[in-house]
């Protein structure tokens, strides 16, 4: 486990730190795959503010 010393001899632990990598933008797969589901994320919000007005 990483530890650093500090004037006064108190130590502090640290979590261990992942590696960094770069990301990856999105293939032609995946940005079809947010498109569907961002549709039925808007089908499914408007259904239910539609069932909320004409139970109210």
């Amino acid at each position: 486990m990483p530890y650093t010393t500090e004037e006064g001899g108190l130590l502090n632990n640290f979590a261990r730190e992942p590696k960094v990598y770069a990301a990856e933008p999105p293939n032609a797969g995946q940005k079809r795959t947010y498109l569907f589901v961002g549709i039925a994320a808007v089908l499914l919000v408007g259904g239910l503010i539609f069932v909320a007005f004409s139970v109210s």
